[in-house]
């Protein structure tokens, strides 16, 4: 049996407009979650007087275990269609959802974006709308929720379907990149399977529209980059990088350099759950030994890649960010400190040069003074001290990051341009 290609999903859309239970739902529809769970969840959830919740818990729970720091079964958050295996990539929250869709380590490939039939659209759902598009995803389903709600009505379902269109072409999505389904999460009609209540639509059920998404194709072609998680020192062995390759390959023999260090070697050995690879590539969590790397040569946060076509170290940069949340305002000289692949420094946003209608990304003014919650803008940066960035278009993994203060995302956002330091 062939493995089945795997896509990164997030379900994505206003707080109150379903996501928990049409995630719970397709889980147990498609037999990843059980029958006894469930039952479990329902109880549970009855005796809250929270019956329609039932779903919702199975998520929940899930957060519950993540506070308290246990494993999760990982039955919950993988599921598989006919074609595609699928890992949700839970985002309930808002302020959860935007760090681990910037940061977090398995990207979205896809978006469902959930929305209310009676509610329509919320001020939170273009501002996921706004986020999808800045963040890259380039396949969405918009599936219309709750239509039990509203008697399954078809002129209901096209009114929602005809704004949220007008709302995505607006923010640049194609209308070969949208596809809407209407469902009803909890009573499970067209979830997983097709519902005699909605037999005016004539297009799929969610989890086969699910299974036409086009997974991914691992970028082995690009030049390698692998951010450096930690570095042992090992008796007898020396030092191990650890990281994930997120482009391009790595063998024994490579000649590679470490930047911002600039230090470079020979790649010894490679291995990954205590086996030897002949070869890592992108998404392998790997440990490797570089000959002739001393102490200091290489840190969290630091990149390889070939000598050949090293990683690009910055003097400044350009990104486009959205403001998430800022108690005050972000003035011009703001330092806070940034989140890029594996790197956590301080850097300068030293010129707000556009600001951005985050509904349609149109150009709202020129070199402004600040900028606060809710607005988007393209900025110019300056690190603080030397740290590998890449544009997004060539290297996604690299060129996206999150801006945190306060203890709490403030910003995130995509690098459009780098300004690379001088070759010593």
């Amino acid at each position: 049996m062939a493995e089945k290609p795997h896509v990164n999903l997030v379900f994505i859309g206003h707080v109150d407009h379903g996501k928990s239970t049409m995630v719970g739902r397709l889980l147990y529809d498609s037999g990843a979650l059980s029958e006894q769970e469930y039952r479990k969840l329902e109880a549970e959830a009855k005796a809250m007087g929270k019956a329609s919740f039932a779903f919702a818990y199975a998520m929940d729970n899930l957060q519950e275990e993540r506070k308290r720091g246990l494993t999760i079964d990982v039955a919950y958050k993988k599921f598989e269609g006919k074609k595609n295996y699928f890992t949700i990539i839970d985002a309930p929250g808002h302020k959860d959802f935007i760090k681990n869709m910037i940061t977090g380590t398995s990207q979205a490939d896809a978006a469902v974006l959930v929305i209310a039939a009676k509610e329509g659209i919320m001020a939170q759902t273009k501002e996921h709308a706004f986020l999808a598009q800045v963040m890259g995803l380039k396949q969405l389903i918009i599936a219309i929720n709750k239509m039990d709600e509203v008697n399954y009505d078809e002129k209901k379902f096209n009114e929602v379907k005809e704004a949220a269109e007008k709302l995505l072409k607006g923010v640049g999505y194609k209308e070969e990149q949208l596809k809407f389904i209407p469902v009803s999460a909890w009573v499970g009609d067209n979830v997983a399977k097709k519902s005699d209540k909605l037999s005016w639509f004539k297009g799929p059920a969610l989890i086969d529209a699910l299974d036409e998404i086009i997974p991914p194709k691992p970028p082995t072609d690009k030049p390698l980059r692998l951010p450096v998680q930690d570095v042992y020192n090992i008796k007898g062995v020396g030092l191990i990088p650890v990281g994930r390759v997120e482009t391009g390959i790595m063998k024994p023999g490579d000649k590679v350099v470490i930047e911002p260090s600039g230090a470079s070697g020979e790649v010894k050995t490679i291995e990954m759950h205590h086996e030897q690879l002949s070869q890592a590539v992108p998404g392998d969590n790997v440990g490797f030994n570089i000959r002739g790397l001393g102490k200091g040569d290489v840190a969290r946060g630091d990149v390889i890649g070939q000598t050949k076509d090293p990683p690009t170290v910055a003097k400044e940069f350009e990104a486009q960010i959205v403001v998430l949340s800022h108690p005050t305002a972000i003035p011009v000289g703001y330092t806070p400190v940034f989140h890029i692949h594996t790197a956590q420094l301080s850097c300068r946003i030293s010129e707000i040069m556009k600001k951005l209608d985050p509904k349609t990304g149109e150009v709202k003014e020129e070199n402004p003074k600040f900028l606060k919650t809710g607005d988007a803008a393209i900025v110019k940066i300056v690190p603080t001290k030397p740290v590998v960035v890449e544009e997004y278009k060539k290297f996604p993994q690299l060129g996206r990051f999150a801006i945190r203060d306060m203890g709490q995302t403030v910003a995130a956002g995509m690098v459009t341009k780098v300004v690379p330091r001088e070759k010593k």
